[in-house]
């Protein structure tokens, strides 16, 4: 009896642990499947970590002040894209350099979202919170034993940030959008010789980028924090920016490389809880230090022939 409750306690906990990895994925997959759109189109995604700022920000006065959370992913979507305009401006328009632009962008979101937050909320310790997304349990699958508790049994923005992966795969890889996408990203002079608008692909694609990478912030105010909290999103953006390079710029690389680091996000907040003898600044490093180092193990990547490179039609 002992071992056989042994047992059941240690599946019990292999299951919250893999359930908890599916959320702590979540907002850097989705910001990374946005980042995706973005590079393949030959525009450097380094802005996410501003796009998610903006969203979680944008989100969580969105929901807040209408009293809907589906108003808040709307309003998390826009400031996302928002910004995304802003650096594709910068970028597509007048050139610039792309490293240069999505820093300074990333600098004016968390600049700009602590102001605002103080002026709107007035926050000097006490948060003003909100009802978050609660988990949707679908009928049927979620009463499979284990399985349907980690996987059918999340927020509407878990399965939302998974059934983009293959949704966006197909777009890049079989269809005639995302072989423009792709062409635009691998030589930019050459697609606009057989007709394709660059500038206008290129602007579309860190629309999508910003609005996506909007959500992934969203996740982070409307689904785990409930509230908003300058630089929430912890570098969540650098590292979906990382996760793409990872995932050699494919969604399902990408979907590899993200549930890595949940996996390894949800693991430090396990050991925090367990109160082990160990600073938690060296736990919280934990995700971050081994996705970067999978990164490097995983060798050389091939990124797209255009990426970063701004194009002038002649």
């Amino acid at each position: 009896m002992p071992a056989m409750t042994e047992s059941l306690l240690t599946m019990t906990a292999i299951t919250q642990l893999l359930t908890s990895t599916m959320r702590t994925t979540a907002p850097v997959l989705l910001a990374a499947v946005g980042g995706l759109y973005s590079d393949r189109s030959g525009v450097l995604s380094i802005g996410l970590e501003g796009y998610m700022l903006g969203g979680a920000f944008g989100g969580f006065v969105g929901a807040y002040y209408s009293g809907n959370l589906w108003i808040g992913l709307l309003a998390a979507m826009i400031a996302g894209a928002l910004l995304a305009l802003l650096y594709a401006y910068f970028a597509v328009t007048l050139g610039v350099s792309q490293a240069v632009a999505g820093t300074g962008l990333v600098m004016l979101a968390a600049g700009g979202t602590g102001f605002l937050n103080r002026v709107l909320f007035r926050s000097s310790g006490d948060f003003v919170r909100i009802t978050p997304f609660q988990p949707v349990a679908i009928p049927g699958l979620s009463q499979i034993p284990v399985v349907g508790q980690i996987f059918f049994n999340q927020n509407v923005l878990v399965y939302l940030a998974f059934l983009l992966v293959p949704v966006t795969w197909f777009l890049l890889y079989r269809t005639a959008l995302g072989l423009e996408i792709r062409s635009v990203g691998e030589h930019a002079k050459a697609a606009d010789t057989v007709g394709l608008n660059v500038t206008l692909t290129r602007y579309g694609c860190v629309l999508v980028s910003g609005a996506l990478a909007g959500l992934g912030g969203a996740y982070l105010s409307l689904a785990h924090a409930n509230t908003f909290i300058e630089m929430m999103t912890a570098e969540r953006g650098y590292m979906a920016f990382a996760i793409i390079i990872f995932g050699k710029y494919n969604p399902l690389g990408a979907l590899g490389a993200s549930l890595l680091f949940g996996f390894a996000d949800a693991v430090q907040l396990k050991l925090q809880i367990a109160g082990l003898p160990i600073p938690y600044e060296f736990l919280l490093m934990l995700p971050y230090v081994l996705t970067l180092v999978a990164m490097v193990a995983a060798g050389r990547t091939v990124s797209p022939a255009s990426l970063g490179t701004p194009y002038k039609k002649q």
